[in-house]
């Protein structure tokens, strides 16, 4: 967690996870707020942005009792009908608060924030585009680059403002060589224009992977939002 403990150190106060959808931003979002209250022992305020998503979302973990250090904010859903949560303005403006943005994956999601983050002090963003070269939008160089246009267009953001982090599965049923395949095929086609800073990888396969990945940052991850259908022994 030395990464995370750096951007803390710098100011950092205001953490926005932006890519498309499917990349596991939802999932990321959970796992980085809880670590953040660990690291700082203050209340983390995580809004669930993702207006229209019925299902992987961040709002389903409201009573998760390891998760007790963060507050969960958003907007009931009518259908699919799309919600804007409240409150996002003051706290993002507020140093003594940290905040996660669980940024919806479409070009909606994309302009939404960029009123929000007028509101912020640029100096306390830290914004993580996470990729997933198991999702097929991220296997194309010109389309991840086309996404990242459309975001600092609408936020008025400049590249140096976006941190690229990998999060390489496909699932609950992902093996250590696909998270170590997956992380060296998208660094190979990335890492020419922007380094990836981050790898994320679920915890049982940490050990493993770092024996693999040897030199790469690596971010545990407790799977949080696998429902009980998904899971091989349920089935």
């Amino acid at each position: 967690m030395e990464l995370l403990e750096k951007t803390l150190a710098e100011g950092k106060t205001n953490f926005v996870l932006i890519g498309e959808a499917g990349c596991g931003k939802s999932e990321i979002a959970l796992n980085l707020a809880k670590v953040l209250h660990e690291l700082s022992g203050k209340t983390v305020h995580l809004f669930d942005m993702d207006m229209t998503k019925p299902l992987f979302r961040s709002r389903d973990l409201l009573n998760c009792e390891e998760l007790s250090g963060v507050t969960i904010h958003f907007e009931e859903q009518f259908f699919d009908a799309p919600t804007i949560v409240g409150g996002v303005r003051e706290l993002l403006k507020d140093p003594d608060s940290l905040v996660v943005m669980d940024v919806g994956g479409d070009d909606i999601g994309a302009r939404a924030i960029g009123g929000f983050m007028a509101a912020a002090d640029r100096n306390s963003l830290y914004v993580m585009y996470v990729l997933n070269y198991y999702r097929p939008f991220c296997q194309d160089i010109d389309h991840i680059d086309q996404f990242l246009r459309e975001i600092l267009t609408v936020s008025h953001l400049g590249t140096e403002d976006i941190h690229f982090i990998d999060n390489p599965n496909i699932g609950i049923s992902t093996t250590e060589n696909e998270v170590v395949e997956g992380a060296k095929r998208m660094d190979e086609l990335v890492s020419k224009y922007k380094p990836i800073e981050m790898v994320m990888v679920r915890n049982e396969l940490e050990e493993a992977v770092r024996a693999k990945l040897q030199g790469t940052i690596l971010f545990p991850v407790q799977l949080y939002l696998t429902y009980d259908w998904l899971k091989p022994d349920m089935a």
